[in-house]
């Protein structure tokens, strides 16, 4: 629960949350929110109909959101190894489903571990997304995490989550203070970490989406973390075949995506606006032309506007440099 935490690292969005989830958030119960903490906004584009996987979902606030997005014909499961936490969850899920209006339940939930999803149940490529808020920073097997990610997306899918990364690996002494684990910074993987890891797994390289300096706010965990620096950073990662950055493809949104009509604010490199062509690298055009995003973009071949440097995609975090 966030009033429970002693540091700001799992509490504040990078930034303001737009009117349509705010709105939706307005329709959780309070129950449900009041047993909340996250350190991002894990609420992509182009949502409806799509079938999600939430990572440590808790009392479920985020899947009780994204039910709303998705609508009707979409499907939210969150799993979680708190039984406790799942209890919550599942005690609203009637009501909810009333309160949307909907005839049908979108909205699941499973105990089990996040680096065994198969085991718990979860189907090999059965889900259009995955999702994670301030969770997988807690597993002392991110890599095991992120491999049964990429094995339960279908192909095209993303893996869409906000956590805390440090700037470089953490000693020991680190890790293994149950304070600071809790407070979700013992955990924090090394950025470039992640980009290793979703490399080996298969993935796409990390898109970074939002960002935010964690300042702690604790004397006695500042004197703990003395030297490190630590973000708390929304990515996107992809399952599509891997473009070459050199590849460059010129691409225009359509601007038919709920909510983002006019612009479209991808990650923090690529802001597309409705209507007008942008020159992406190999590695976008694969991401635009291979998921969900595909009949949201027209692409073509370049040669259609000027050339211009494409740069490998921003996945360090400048509050590092």
């Amino acid at each position: 629960i966030a009033a429970d935490l002693k540091s700001n690292a799992c509490v504040l969005p990078a930034k303001p949350l737009p009117g349509f989830v705010t709105k939706a958030l307005a329709n959780v119960h309070p129950d449900i929110t009041a047993r909340y903490y996250g350190c991002g906004l894990v609420v992509p584009e182009c949502l409806e109909g799509c079938w999600i996987l939430d990572l440590g979902c808790g009392s479920g606030r985020d899947c009780y959101l994204l039910s709303q997005l998705v609508g009707e014909k979409g499907h939210i499961t969150g799993i979680d190894m708190t039984e406790d936490q799942l209890d919550v969850a599942r005690k609203y899920v009637d009501l909810h489903m009333q309160k949307f209006g909907y005839k049908r339940k979108n909205v699941d939930f499973v105990q089990g571990y996040i680096e065994t999803l198969t085991k718990a149940g979860v189907k090999q490529s059965s889900h259009d997304i995955i999702i994670s808020n301030c969770v997988i920073n807690l597993s002392p097997d991110k890599a095991s995490v992120l491999r049964e990610a990429y094995e339960v997306l279908k192909d095209g899918g993303e893996f869409y989550f906000s956590d805390v990364y440090c700037d470089c690996r953490l000693p020991e002494e680190v890790r293994k203070n149950k304070v600071l684990w809790g407070e979700c910074l013992g955990g924090a993987l090394w950025w470039e970490d992640l980009v290793c890891l979703a490399e080996e797994v298969g993935f796409s390289t990390p898109r970074l989406v939002t960002a935010r300096v964690i300042t702690v706010g604790n004397s006695e965990l500042e004197r703990l973390t003395a030297g490190y620096k630590f973000v708390a950073a929304t990515y996107r990662l992809f399952k599509v075949p891997r473009g070459k950055l050199n590849d460059k493809c010129v691409v225009m949104y359509d601007g038919n995506v709920t909510g983002f009509e006019e612009v479209l604010e991808f990650d923090a490199q690529h802001t597309f606006k409705a209507g007008e062509a942008a020159e992406v690298d190999g590695e976008m055009a694969s991401i635009l032309n291979n998921s969900r995003f595909s009949a949201e973009f027209t692409l073509q071949p370049p040669g259609g506007l000027s050339a211009f440097c494409c740069n490998k995609p921003k996945v360090c975090l400048r509050f590092f440099q």
